[in-house]
């Protein structure tokens, strides 16, 4: 950066230098230098330019990404809370279904005394009837009657003790049903529940994997994002100092061509002051236009009244303002009008003045460029895609003087001028272009 920050000073010094030291037609040359190296750094300017808006764009992409995987992570936050919720709730409800087993054992310890308690009394009953090592039956009872009465009152008493010895065994066997029911359900709902419980954690460790991931992911992006600024950073850097020398080199541009049209006005001054021999000049600038139409077989263009004259006989072709560029397909000011003719068809200065730039330029090959001073008003005339160039830079050239011929250099479709009139100095963005048929009549 600081050497090609050097490289920019030198070459400032270098044309300041000359700006200050040199003879006319090299300072011309210098501002020809200026304009190329101006070209240069406006280039570079639109290339970081492009550049700074697709960091810009990779940036907002960057950002809505994080923005989304935060949203995401949100979510995911949320789904962990109503899990681990979940899972105290499927917790308490194990621990109150632990509580309704254990309370459950405690019935099964009261029921197993009840159900020992009766097999106590069948015990009981049993040996009752046992008779030294013999078995009572309950017909021996009744045939043991001394009387009908008897038999009646043993009858009674036997059909007592049998009803009570079925009570007792179906409710051992209904205790018993229900003390295996009871477990099997409770048995049941415990294993759905650690069951339940154990799916609720795997979906948190689940969540809680996917959290991390994101997490990850967003780490990442946040790194690619403070790289992506660093970088856009180091470029906005970059374009403001190729900024600030496209001023500097804009500022001595300016200069130069201040310079060369203070030569304008003095030559305008001095023709102003040679008011008497008038006649003499006209007859001079008519003898230089015969001369100079010797260089072509075509004649020069008749020299209009006024300070402005048409400076190419031939066929308008095309206006100023917005169209469709004929090559590059896409809408463009056209900044100036087309007049077409023969390929070296002579081209003459619109006005007296003092050229400012002839040689090739891009798009415009051969092009003469011609600072004016008009009634205290610094005006730039154009002619671009010229065949040949018949002046030099820093050159005094009268109105209807050749200064080149028609051509198809540089970015044309075929033979002709294309002509253009700034207000004030030449541009490369052209803000001072202004319709040329505003001052000549075609």
């Amino acid at each position: 950066m600081k050497k090609r920050k050097w490289l920019f000073a030198s070459v400032i010094a270098g044309l300041l230098l000359s700006t200050t030291l040199a003879a006319p037609g090299v300072l011309a040359s210098s501002l020809k230098d200026l304009q190329n190296e101006q070209k240069v750094i406006e280039q570079k300017k639109q290339n970081l330019n492009s550049t700074i808006q697709k960091k810009s764009s990779e940036i907002n992409t960057n950002k809505s990404t994080i923005d989304s995987i935060l949203d995401q992570i949100s979510t995911l936050n949320g789904k962990i809370e109503d899990t681990t919720s979940t899972i105290n709730r499927v917790i308490d409800e194990i621990n109150v279904t632990t509580e309704e087993i254990n309370a459950l054992r405690a019935s099964i310890q009261d029921l197993e005394q009840k159900i020992e308690e009766r097999d106590a009394v069948l015990r009981d009953r049993v040996r009752a009837m046992q008779v030294k090592g013999g078995q009572v039956s309950y017909i021996d009872v009744l045939l043991g009657a001394n009387s009908f009465a008897d038999f009646i009152d043993r009858f009674s008493a036997v059909n007592t003790l049998m009803d009570a010895d079925r009570k007792i065994m179906k409710q051992q066997d209904e205790d018993v049903k229900q003390l295996e029911e009871e477990k099997a359900l409770v048995e049941q709902k415990l294993a759905k529940q650690e069951e339940n419980k154990r799916d609720l954690e795997g979906l948190k460790a689940s969540l809680e994997s996917q959290k991390q991931q994101k997490n990850k992911l967003i780490d990442s992006l946040e790194a690619e994002q403070a790289k992506l600024l660093k970088e856009k950073s180091s470029l906005e850097k970059e374009f403001h100092e190729a900024y600030e020398v496209s001023k500097e080199l804009q500022a001595k541009i300016s200069a130069e061509q201040q310079r060369l049209a203070e030569i304008a006005r003095e030559a305008e001054r001095k023709r102003k002051a040679a008011a008497a021999a008038a006649a003499a000049a006209k007859k001079s600038s008519s003898s230089s236009s015969s001369s100079s139409s010797s260089a072509s077989s075509a004649p020069l263009p008749a020299v209009s009244s006024g300070s402005w004259t048409k400076p190419a006989a031939g066929t308008y072709t095309s206006s100023f303002g917005w169209r469709t560029h004929p090559i590059y397909g896409i809408q463009r000011q056209h900044r100036g009008i087309d007049i077409a003719n023969s390929v070296g068809t002579p081209v003459v200065a619109a006005a007296e003045g003092v050229v400012s730039h002839a040689g090739s330029m891009g798009g415009y090959g051969n092009v003469v460029m011609i600072t004016h001073s008009i009634d205290g008003q610094i005006f730039t005339s154009v002619y671009a895609h010229l065949s040949s160039i018949s002046v030099s830079s820093g050159q005094q050239v009268a109105k209807g003087a050749r200064i080149g011929g028609l051509g198809n250099t540089g970015a044309s479709t075929g033979p002709h001028l294309h002509f253009e009139i700034h207000v004030g100095n030449w541009s490369a963005s052209g803000p001072s272009a202004v319709n040329p048929l505003r001052y000549i009549n075609l």
